[in-house]
């Protein structure tokens, strides 16, 4: 295997394969209601109490369009630099399950909602453009639950109806990690305009994955294999893997691959077959009678372009110019629109650098420890601008500023009141700094003499052993200051 951040190959003897990815992600459209019914779509809620007479499919009952779950899907589209049609239509995608009760789902098949569009993904190597297919809206299944009773599978319909937006992108992903940056960017992209929540452990955002190979050098594309519901960027890096590792020994024992739908056993760390891959006539889809053609003039959807935010890509371009961010920086920065707006709300009161620096490197640790996102921080970005002006009027070092920066971590107070409490000022009396020096230098005579002999690192002995006898305190650039002029 190659380096993942430029190409991803499978080596075997003296070939090499390349492996060719698409993605057809679900992401759960962000409204209180259902697609086509009014229940709540509450994660969480106990079994079947979010269900409708439409949700269960009972006899005679009519599919009503939610108009706020369209306005999402043209937002995510817009998101997408993608082409809002016109006119689309809802078909029924025939099949059986049983947390299917209606034995079909409303989806849309030949003329979605959102045609072709684009994501740009910032890789080390350069920007890459991954070419979005289509965006479709369809309502989500019921789900079966295997592990509650040993003879009976058990359903539960909360979920059945739910609005997902599938985005189906071209089989441009190349690598691992163009598909963790892939999915990051598209969970970003929602964010920031609030049609969905990205959230993965709650079934928010999951992926089918489509997988092929092919020698390097070859044009065309290899028979696809597709593994469905895999909910974590973790699992679908370790299904492409070892799916296409799969594919290429079938090739190199001079087999072929067959086109089928399989799953991936996160326990085992591999993909298993589950049925051959149906072709799009095997689901029988037609227009749905019950739901008319949904017909957008321009002006609707030009009243929805105005309540596009700025997006990721527009606000790292704006922090670049404005702030003098570093490209890798502003990524990290807009990569979360919470993590963007606690940026801007510190680096207005306070220095831009120093706030980079604090929220890329503490801030984030702190986060990362206690699993919490950076809207539960118990750090307000007021009070990080706060102790960064502190570091940069002098009052505090940089070194003092951690430990107050734990204490605030733990207490959440303002960091003004705990360098009152705990006495942590910093010493910048010259004088009194004075006093602290003379002392080190006569109590070290022969480190003195070996320094004025040219031995320049000892002149870090003898800062450490002032900040030693001012416990921490002392100004470091005062103390600099003043060990040049004494010891030259």
């Amino acid at each position: 295997m190659s380096d993942q951040n430029k190409e991803y190959l499978i080596l075997r003897d003296d070939k090499e394969y390349e492996v060719i990815i698409g993605l057809e992600v679900h992401a759960q459209v962000l409204s209180e209601s259902k697609l086509f019914s009014s229940p709540p779509t509450k994660f969480g809620s106990e079994p079947n109490t979010q269900v409708s007479l439409v949700d269960a499919a009972f006899p005679g009952m009519l599919p009503v369009i939610n108009e706020f779950c369209i306005k999402q899907a043209i937002k995510t589209g817009i998101g997408l630099n993608a082409k809002i049609n016109n006119k689309s239509i809802f078909d029924r995608k025939n099949y059986f399950y049983a947390d299917l009760p209606q034995g079909y789902q409303i989806s849309q098949y030949k003329n979605p909602i959102v045609g072709e569009g684009s994501v740009t993904l910032d890789m080390p190597d350069g920007e890459k453009m991954i070419g979005i297919e289509r965006l479709h809206l369809e309502q989500d299944a019921g789900k079966s639950i295997h592990d509650i009773d040993p003879q009976n599978t058990l359903v539960d319909l909360n979920r059945s109806g739910v609005a997902l937006m599938e985005i189906v992108s071209k089989p441009d992903l190349r690598s691992l990690d163009e598909v963790n940056a892939y999915i990051k960017k598209l969970r970003s992209i929602m964010r920031y305009l609030g049609t969905c929540d990205g959230n993965m452990q709650e079934g928010s955002l999951r992926a089918d994955v489509n997988v092929s190979v092919r020698k390097k050098g070859e044009t065309e594309l290899g028979t696809r294999c597709e593994i469905k519901n895999v909910n974590s960027i973790k699992f679908m890096q370790m299904a492409i893997d070892y799916e296409a590792n799969r594919q290429v020994d079938i090739l190199e024992e001079g087999g072929s691959i067959d086109q089928e739908t399989r799953l991936f056993d996160t326990k085992k760390n591999e993909t298993r077959s589950m049925r051959t891959k149906e072709d799009a006539h095997d689901y029988r889809y037609f227009p749905d009678p019950d739901l008319l053609p949904l017909e957008l003039n321009d002006d609707f959807i030009n009243e929805i372009k105005k309540e596009i935010p700025e997006l990721p890509d527009e606000k790292k371009k704006r922090f670049i110019e404005k702030f003098n961010l570093s490209p890798y920086e502003a990524n990290i920065l807009v990569s979360d629109i919470e993590t963007s707006k606690y940026f801007e709300d510190v680096s207005k009161n306070s220095d831009v650098k120093l706030a980079t620096n604090w929220i890329t490197g503490e801030l984030f640790a702190l986060l990362n420890n206690k699993s919490i996102e950076i809207t539960e921080s118990p750090i307000t970005s007021e009070n990080l601008a706060k102790l960064i002006n502190l570091i940069k009027d002098g009052t505090i070092s940089g070194k003092i500023a951690k430990t107050v920066f734990e204490i605030m971590a733990d207490s959440g107070k303002d960091p003004k009141k705990i360098v009152e409490e705990k006495g942590l000022k910093q010493q910048s009396d010259p004088k009194e700094l004075e006093k602290i020096i003379d002392k080190v230098i006569s109590d070290n005579p022969k480190n003195v003499e070996a320094y004025k002999s040219g031995k320049d690192k000892l002149f870090g002995f003898f800062v450490g052993q002032v900040m030693k006898q001012s416990n921490g305190k002392a100004n470091p650039q005062l103390v600099n200051e003043i060990l040049k002029k004494k010891l030259n």
